[in-house]
């Protein structure tokens, strides 16, 4: 296809006047979906449902260290639990702390017992005059949405195809004692399907910050979210690494099953050093008496081990390829060749990274919105919502079913026509 910047002022009009017809055809449909999440579909949903049943009231519901999961009592989650997410996580199964069902939450409540106690004895954030966190962009607008909530200042760390910019990650953290975190989401990352590589995770596991309680922020929410089962990204593990290179305090590992089962009903863990576990437990007997063991029973009964988890996520890639290979079969046939946009197909993970021309993202989201499909906001991938080249767009295609997604996606690869066509009169 012919690269629209090279086109006439005259052909540009007409393909103007073209799309803009096109526009007015799919307005008169009256869609209505929202793509703003990335959201399991009801079918993803549904090959869960039997871990419904794998309780029943005249179970015996007495966990491996015989405590009656129905009681009070296990503090940090029971044993079998542990091994299963440790097992998940490629971590040894005394790293592991079980949560309630929110990996966002054990983020959150990290950061928060840091601001009010600090971090293993250092002076609280709150009593210091700056606290900062590096922030790989593009990323999950989650995480800025905490630093932000804890008054963090965040600096944006431009991300590469193989992870953050190390060059930049290492002067900063050694000369700035303020920096205090970096978020990361390493394997098939949020939003552009990135894995760090061999050397990235490396080199983070040898950082040395001038912040004694700096801490590595390592949500690895995708990291059994393969789309295929021959073709599959592979990340070392971090708390290995940051053992091997004397760091072993220096990284946060977070892990849900949140887009494994039930999103509002998984379980969530975090793993670290056994002194960073100590501190954490010593705020939970303060938090709580413990979490639901119950949940933590029914994921072990339905899945048995991580064998169990793997054939799991294999029916989760049936139903999520077709939708990611749709999306990306209709970018490259409606905007491949154009210069309208840019596009990472991932191997993984749940989201789609778009890049349109400077300066047309919010324009594209606002036309997709007026006919009716509602996306992540243009910047929500940058801290504060700021893309300072508005030009990011992250594409949910988990949640709609097949014919919803294909008119959603070919909306969308008209909105980037439309928007890049007036941009490029403009400049004309």
């Amino acid at each position: 296809m012919q690269s629209y910047k090279e086109l006439s002022k005259e052909e540009l009009l007409q393909k103007k006047i073209q799309l803009e017809e096109e526009y007015k055809k799919v307005m008169s449909e009256n869609i209505s979906l929202d793509m703003s999440r990335g959201k399991p579909g009801a079918d993803q949903l549904d090959i869960s449902m039997e871990m419904m049943d794998v309780l029943k009231s005249t179970d015996n519901l007495v966990c491996e260290q015989g405590v009656d999961c129905r009681n009070y009592g296990i503090l940090d989650g029971i044993k079998e639990a542990k091994k299963l997410l440790a097992d998940m996580s490629e971590v040894p199964v005394d790293n592991m702390i079980i949560f309630g069902n929110s990996s966002l939450n054990i983020m959150f409540d990290t950061v928060s017992r840091s601001v009010t106690h600090g971090v293993m004895g250092s002076k609280p954030w709150c009593k210091l005059d700056k606290v900062k966190f590096l922030c790989p962009v593009p990323g999950y607008d989650r995480h800025f949405s905490i630093s932000e909530y804890f008054g963090i200042e965040m600096v944006n760390v431009p991300m590469t195809v193989t992870g953050p910019d190390m060059d930049m990650v290492e002067k900063l953290v050694k000369e700035d004692d303020s920096i205090k975190g970096i978020w990361c989401v390493p394997k098939y990352s949020n939003p552009q399907g990135i894995t760090y590589s061999d050397e990235t995770v490396r080199r983070f596991a040898r950082l040395q910050p001038a912040a004694k309680d700096f801490r590595i922020y390592w949500d690895n929410a995708y990291g059994v979210h393969h789309l295929y089962e021959d073709d599959q990204d592979y990340l070392i593990e971090i708390l290995e690494e940051c053992k091997k290179a004397g760091n072993p305090d220096m990284v946060y590992k977070f892990c849900s099953t949140s887009k494994i089962s039930f999103p509002g009903s998984g379980l969530a863990a975090i793993a670290t050093s056994e002194p960073n576990l100590e501190e954490i437990r010593k705020h939970m007997t303060i938090q709580t008496i413990g979490h639901d063991k119950l949940n933590q029973l029914r994921h072990v009964l339905f899945y048995k081990d991580f064998d169990g988890m793997i054939d799991h996520m294999k029916k989760h890639a049936e139903i999520l390829r077709p939708k990611f290979e749709m999306v990306l079969t209709i970018l490259e046939r409606e905007l491949g060749g154009t210069g309208l946009g840019e596009w990472i197909s991932p191997k993984g993970g749940y989201f789609i990274s778009f890049d349109s021309m400077e300066g047309c993202a919010k324009e594209i989201i606002k036309k997709c919105k007026e006919a009716g499909v509602v996306m992540t906001p243009a910047g929500a991938t940058y801290p504060y919502g700021k893309d300072p080249h508005d030009s990011n767009i992250r594409i949910a295609p988990t949640f709609p079913n097949l014919s919803e997604l294909k008119k959603a996606t070919e909306l969308f690869a008209l909105c980037v026509k439309l928007v890049g066509v007036n941009q490029l009169l403009e400049n004309k």
